[in-house]
Formats: C-alpha cells, sequence, structure tokens
C-alpha cells in the first residue's frame, strides 16, 4: 500500500484512495499563546521593524496590536495617549517581522509514511514564525478544510491552510477526457479548494482543459512537470495554459533546450529507479541553452510577461549535493521523529531516500546544476519576477521548520539580499498565495501575524533556526548558542516559540524512549545501535 501510494504521489497514478486519518493522530486544542489570547491591545515596544515590502529595517518602534489587527505603527519615543495596554511586550534588541508564509508543505501525519502526528508538524512550523502555509497535496480536501477551519478559529497551535489538492487524487480514479477533467476541477472547489497542484503525466487535452476550468473559476495552480509531461508540458506551454506558478524547477530547463527535444537519459533510465532519476536530474541544467544565451532570455521575458511565479524548494534537493551535512544537520538529534528518521534511510519505498550508492560525482553534478539554477532563479528576481519561500519538507533529510530556513539561506546563496529573502518569505508569498490585502506585510490593518526574533536577521539568517547559531560569548569565554524565534504572533495571540520548541523536544524524546531508544545521535548505519 505504501509503495502504491509513493507511486502514485510521484507519477500521477490515480490511487484507490488516500490514506484514512487514524483516530489516535488528534491534533490537541490550543494552551500555547499568552492567555487566551487575542488581547484587546497589545504594545510589542521598542523592536526594529521589517515591514516585508522591501524596505530596510527601521526603529525602534511600537506596534499596536488590536484583538487579531496590528492597529498602529509609531516611534518607541513617542508618548502614549492612547488607552492602556492589556500587555506589553519589551522588545528591545529584537527584530520584528511580518509572519513568514511557507508556500509549499505537506502536513503529514501517523497514516503518512513518514509517520509522524500532524500536531508535531504543526508545531514545528510555528515554531520557526512560519503563520501560512499551501499545502499541495497531503490528505482529502475535506480533512485538511477541517484542520484550516481550526486554524481560523485559533483553537489548535497551526499556521493559515490553503489547500490545494493533487489534480489527479481529487476523484480517485484516471481523468481521460477534457470534461470530466473540468467536472474534477469544478467538484475540488466546491469542496474546498484554494487551488490545485497537477503532478505526473495526464493526458495533453486533460491537463490543459484542468488548467483553463481553474482560471474561469478562479481556483489558482501549481505544478511540479514531472519527466512524464515535459515533452508537451513545460513551463512555456503550460502557463500559456493558464498555469500560475511552478514548484521546484523540472520543465523550466526543457523550456531552453535547443539542440533536443528531451532530457539526454542513459540508455538503461529507469525513471522508477529514484537514484537513476535523482542522479540524472543532477545533470539537467547543462543540458538547457547558456545563460544570457537567447534561448534563455526568451524563457525569462516570456514568464516575466505572464507574472509567472517560480517556487523552487532549492532546499528539497540539498542533500543530493551534500549528504553528508544534510545527514547530520545538527537539529536532527532532538527535533527529529526516529519513525521520519527510518523513512529518510535508503529505501526503494520511501520518496527520497535515494541513497542505494551515492556518488561523489553525483553530487558535483548537483553543485553545478545548482550554479546554473540558482542563477536563472536570482535574475528572475533581478528582473521583477516573483520568487517564493517553499520548504516541501518531510522527504530527503529536509526537516519541517528548519528546511523552511534553510530553504532561506539558498535564495541567499542565490544572490538575493537578505532583505529580498525576507521579502520573498513575506509580502511576495502573500501574494502568490491571494492573501497580500491580509498577511505578508507589516501595516495597519493588517492580521496580526508577526515574527519576533532577538538578534538582527537581516545581519545572520541562522539566528531564525530553532537550534539557533553558535556565538562566542567574550565575557566567558564560551561559546553559547543564541537566537531562535522568540515569539510567533498570529492573529494577534502570541506564542512562545521556546515554549513550542521545548514540547517538540519532548515528543521526540518519547518517541525514541518509547522504541526502547536513548537520546542522542541518529544512527548511520542500520547495524549500529548506538545512539
Amino acid at each position: 500500500m505504501v509503495r502504491a501510494l509513493a507511486a502514485a504521489l510521484l507519477w500521477g497514478v490515480a490511487p484507490a484512495a488516500l490514506p484514512a486519518q487514524p483516530a489516535t493522530d488528534v491534533i490537541p486544542a490550543r494552551t500555547q499563546g499568552q492567555g487566551i489570547g487575542p488581547f484587546q491591545r497589545v504594545v510589542l515596544h521598542n523592536a526594529m521593524m521589517i515591514d516585508g515590502t522591501g524596505a530596510p529595517a527601521q526603529g525602534p518602534v511600537d506596534i499596536i496590536l488590536s484583538g487579531d489587527r496590528i492597529a498602529q505603527i509609531r516611534s518607541a519615543r513617542a508618548a502614549d495617549s492612547g488607552p492602556a495596554a492589556d500587555h506589553v511586550v519589551d522588545l528591545t534588541g529584537h527584530y520584528v517581522m511580518p509572519g513568514f508564509v511557507d508556500a509549499h508543505v505537506h502536513l503529514h501525519t501517523l497514516a503518512s509514511a513518514q509517520g509522524v502526528p500532524a500536531d508535531y508538524v504543526l508545531k514545528l512550523w510555528m515554531a520557526h514564525g512560519v503563520t501560512s502555509v499551501r499545502d499541495l497535496g497531503s490528505g482529502s480536501i475535506e480533512w485538511l478544510s477541517a484542520i484550516k477551519a481550526r486554524s481560523a478559529r485559533n483553537e489548535i497551535v497551526a499556521p493559515r491552510i490553503d489547500i490545494y489538492p493533487m489534480f489527479h487524487q481529487i476523484s480517485g480514479s484516471p481523468v481521460n477526457d477534457a470534461e470530466t477533467a473540468r467536472a474534477v476541477i469544478r467538484d475540488a472547489k466546491r469542496r474546498g479548494a484554494d487551488g490545485i497542484k497537477f503532478i505526473g503525466g495526464p493526458p495533453e487535452d486533460v491537463l490543459y482543459a484542468a488548467l483553463d476550468e481553474a482560471r474561469k473559476i478562479g481556483l489558482r495552480t501549481t505544478m511540479h512537470h514531472s519527466q512524464q509531461m515535459v515533452a508537451y508540458g513545460n513551463v512555456l506551454q503550460t502557463s500559456e495554459g493558464g498555469l500560475n506558478s511552478m514548484e521546484h524547477w523540472y520543465g523550466l530547463p526543457e523550456a531552453m533546450f535547443t539542440d533536443r527535444r528531451v532530457q539526454d537519459w542513459p540508455v538503461d533510465f529507469n525513471n522508477d529507479d529514484e537514484q537513476m532519476r535523482f542522479g540524472e536530474a543532477g545533470n539537467l541544467w547543462r543540458q538547457a541553452a547558456k545563460p544570457g544565451s537567447d534561448a534563455w532570455n526568451k524563457v525569462m521575458d516570456t514568464l516575466l510577461e505572464r507574472k509567472f511565479v517560480l517556487d523552487p524548494t532549492f532546499v528539497a534537493y540539498l542533500t543530493s549535493r551534500d549528504f553528508m551535512r544534510m545527514s547530520r544537520a545538527l537539529w536532527h538529534d532532538s527535533y527529529t521523529m526516529p519513525a521520519l528518521w527510518d523513512y529518510y534511510r535508503p529505501s526503494r519505498v520511501h520518496h527520497g531516500s535515494y541513497w542505494f550508492d551515492w556518488t561523489t560525482e553525483k553530487e558535483m553534478a548537483w553543485k553545478e546544476n545548482y550554479r546554473l539554477w540558482m542563477r536563472f532563479v536570482n535574475e528572475y528576481k533581478n528582473r521583477g519576477g516573483a520568487v517564493t519561500v517553499g520548504s516541501d519538507s518531510g522527504y530527503i533529510y529536509n526537516l519541517y521548520g528548519f528546511g523552511y530556513v534553510q530553504e532561506m539561506e539558498l535564495l541567499r546563496e542565490a544572490g538575493f539580499s537578505p532583505i529580498e529573502v525576507i521579502h520573498s518569505a513575506t509580502q511576495v508569498g502573500a501574494r502568490a498565495l491571494g492573501h497580500e490585502d491580509q498577511v505578508g506585510t507589516i501595516r495597519a490593518g493588517r492580521k496580526a501575524d508577526l515574527v519576533i526574533v532577538q538578534g538582527n536577521p537581516i545581519a545572520n539568517l541562522r539566528l531564525l533556526f530553532g537550534t539557533g547559531t553558535m556565538k562566542l560569548n567574550d565575557a566567558t569565554g564560551k561559546a553559547e548558542r543564541v537566537g531562535g524565534v522568540a515569539w510567533t504572533v498570529k492573529d494577534g495571540i502570541l506564542y512562545d516559540a521556546r515554549a513550542l520548541r521545548r514540547e517538540i523536544r519532548e515528543m521526540v524524546a518519547k518517541a525514541k524512549a518509547d522504541r526502547g531508544l536513548p537520546p542522542g545521535p541518529m544512527p548511520i548505519e542500520a547495524s549500529d545501535t548506538t545512539y
């Protein structure tokens, strides 16, 4: 069943049914947050502010919250003649940003192959300042809608959720004609979908009919352009057909081929062998037109004209260029559930666990792949294109929340300035989801969704990691960990992000103890039982 579902998710084969969500995987009622909130009047006092628009930091300011809204932003030096505050938070030495938008997530559960509680995933996002997410296919529309509604009522600790079911999963059976495709799209909207994600290889007429119907009824669309379809559906073709955005990068280099129609695969290539597929994916960008060439510029100009959105998810493939770094990341020991660690390990069943014989040569190819891919994305941003921050966590040693901050660092590596990274993580993400009038910027009247961190994230994005960053304390002569999101604010409710992370560590410690495993580093070898 697990292998069949993995194949369905990867290749667009319609499964008989999505996995049932277990009754034991209950998302508990919210106990976190100052009081039962939100307050009638909260003053976030004496903070530096990054407003999300791309403007530089300014301050110190007082940000005044009223209920679930930002009521006022004023100089912290201004006298307050307004009503007394119900709650004041002294944020001297802190920076405040809009709540982060993760444009590519999957809410995994105990029923998923990852075997993690949904509450664990939701809290990891919130503990890293992620207050809005776009779920690109995790369960039934109805199941996600119920969680979305509980989040909107602030009954649980969870970000806002936009639901983009996978097209091939909506009906539960293959779609082979255009009229059925249109009906499936209409049904998705009726059931509560905010958009549609396409993946796999629906027939050409089915794909373009579905895209057209989604456009007509106001559903946003995105796509993982898998190799089953790029011959008739690269990004130039799908964006012309009405697609709003793309995930990852498949379909983009193929639009810039000048001496071939499809990727040059080895003669023994098998698309169902994940090590082969991901290994050859690392050779794709070098087969495309060179940066700055006519073909390169034609594709970029066309996508810019169509206001197409790139959601690169660099972090989703980071292990391919540096297995050692990702598999031994500092946070795994305390924050990665043992079941998730098992999922990450080499497996011909689990998606993204393709470390059967991952070589130095494969990593070198992926490093070059990143160089070219990053150049396109950075240039696209420089020329006014929209680039969002998406993590696609839960696969390939990519951990929820932590992967989002890694994606921010990778955009920085691509050439984005720190302010541009934060702009992509906030206003650009909100605009891509269609919520710019509510979230994504710090502005009077907007939703009170904020990220508060001690220290300056413009100087060091690593302050945003749940594990913080290492710094020498000159007073003691000892190294110490500083940073980590201090507060996540959603709908005016203040969540102590440190307390959330403590809860998560306790969940992981209990899961290890339940297996009879002591705390400590995760094992590398299957035969290694030393923790």
